[in-house]
């Protein structure tokens, strides 16, 4: 192997449930519909078996369950579990004897026709071949190289998500500079990697240098038979370093494998913190070897050793710094992050404003705010010849022109965002009083209650 890819199956995770050991495979390569699969014969099915054990026997790397793995293969294709003539039906059977067998992320099979037919183009494994890397460079091409999305959050909290850890040779690592540059001008930073399920360890490497002293071991990878590599951080960064930002990383459980890896070392090195939920659990090397007719099976073949922890996550998953529903896990994080810019009393004076305003509009997002409908109406009314009104159980600020927007409260004490105006325009209603507080003015104005 001259790559250390870890990638994970989509149909994986439909199969298996919320078992630990499960993940969900990166951004599938899109192909051309060509109409219906053959169908699958016994003869096929059998010597797809057969091809399936050799391979796994050959190559897997916990051999003391190979035989576990292959009893449960032959006693699928004797009871009739296999009898389908649709490949992506038998390959979802497959993949579940596979799995249960194993309890390996790494292990399954898919329907893959594109991938087949590209890898049997050469002997050489698939990660050295042409053709096959041809199909995951276009699929990084059209997917920005995995970076999904890039966002200035309210505070200069800069958000990255990564979709895939890609990696073209010459290409990924262009797109990642211009990444790193766009969150170097922030003041915090959030990495999400929900629903990530992997890729390959060039790209994580890549990315953890940023945030590391350069020649640092990250990771040893082993293999039966094989001399140990290392991978360590690189010497040099066209973007430069992101050391002492602070970061955080977003997880769910159908974060997996490479992605987890990055995940893995940022909390094992101090470097950030992961907020969101358990990750899938799926630490082996995999490779993958096309099975006729149309299939691809992954097999692991070797396991990665953190230098901190002198183990993995195989099995057991990454847990989270501050566990929270995925759903919540980005809100969190951005409140997360304001409250530690705040805590710092060397800010300057303009930034520390940006974040308090910021922290207001991100806690009410963590800790939604619920006021009674007798104080709503109480604050119902005339201020300075604005109207506020009570409509369909909230407040809503009646323009002039017929505009209307909802009000949306903040806290406790009557302060309110504005649908439309993007945060950058609040009203704070004591029921005597409203006050107007815009983002850039540094005090209110005031209209008394007609």
């Amino acid at each position: 192997m001259t790559r250390t890819t870890l990638i994970l199956s989509a149909c994986a995770l439909v199969l298996l449930g919320a078992s630990p050991a499960h993940a969900q495979q990166p951004a599938p390569v899109a192909v051309a519909r060509t109409g219906a699969a053959a169908p699958l014969d016994a003869a096929a099915r059998a010597a797809a078996v057969a091809a399936m054990t050799r391979e796994i026997e050959a190559r897997y790397v916990f051999p003391d369950r190979t035989a576990a793995i292959r009893d449960r293969l032959n006693e699928g294709l004797s009871s009739g579990r296999y009898d389908t003539a649709d490949p992506s039906v038998f390959a979802e059977r497959v993949t579940a004897d596979l799995r249960e067998a194993s309890r390996d992320g790494h292990l399954y099979l898919m329907h893959a026709p594109d991938q087949y037919a590209a890898t049997i183009t050469s002997d050489a494994d698939a990660y050295d071949n042409p053709a096959y890397l041809a199909l995951w460079a276009a699929a990084a091409r059209r997917g920005n190289h995995g970076l999904g999305e890039m966002r200035i959050l309210p505070g200069n909290v800069r958000y990255l998500r990564i979709t895939t850890f890609y990696w073209v040779q010459d290409r990924t690592g262009q797109a990642y500079d211009d990444a790193m540059r766009f969150l170097r001008e922030g003041d915090a930073l959030i990495i999400d990697l929900r629903g990530n399920g992997g890729g390959d360890h060039a790209a994580v490497r890549y990315l953890l240098s940023h945030f590391m002293e350069p020649d640092r071991l990250d990771m040893t990878f082993l293999e039966a038979g094989e001399e140990p590599v290392q991978s360590r951080t690189l010497d040099h960064l066209p973007a430069g370093r992101l050391i002492g930002k602070p970061l955080y990383v977003l997880t769910s459980r159908q974060v997996g494998s490479a992605a987890e890896a990055f995940a893995y070392s940022v909390q094992k090195f101090g470097l950030g913190s992961l907020v969101g939920g358990v990750t899938a659990g799926a630490a082996n090397n995999n490779t993958v070897v096309p099975i006729a007719p149309g299939f691809m099976l992954s097999v692991s073949y070797g396991r990665p050793v953190h230098p901190v922890t002198g183990g993995n996550w195989e099995e057991v998953g990454v847990d989270p710094d501050v566990a929270v529903d995925a759903t919540q896990a980005l809100d969190t994080a951005v409140s997360l992050a304001l409250t530690d810019l705040l805590a710092r009393p060397e800010a300057d004076p303009e930034d520390r404003a940006a974040w308090e305003w910021a922290q207001v509009a991100a806690e009410a997002r963590v800790r939604p705010v619920a006021i009674a409908a007798d104080r709503l109406q109480a604050l119902a009314g005339t201020y300075g010849g604005r109207v506020i009104a009570l409509e369909d159980g909230g407040l809503v600020w009646r323009r002039v022109g017929g505009q209307t927007s909802r009000l949306s409260p903040m806290d406790a004490g009557g302060l309110f965002a504005v649908e439309g105006s993007d945060d950058r325009l609040r009203l704070r209603l004591t029921g005597d009083t409203l006050e107007m507080l815009r983002m850039d003015q540094p005090a209110p104005q005031r209209f008394p209650r007609d």
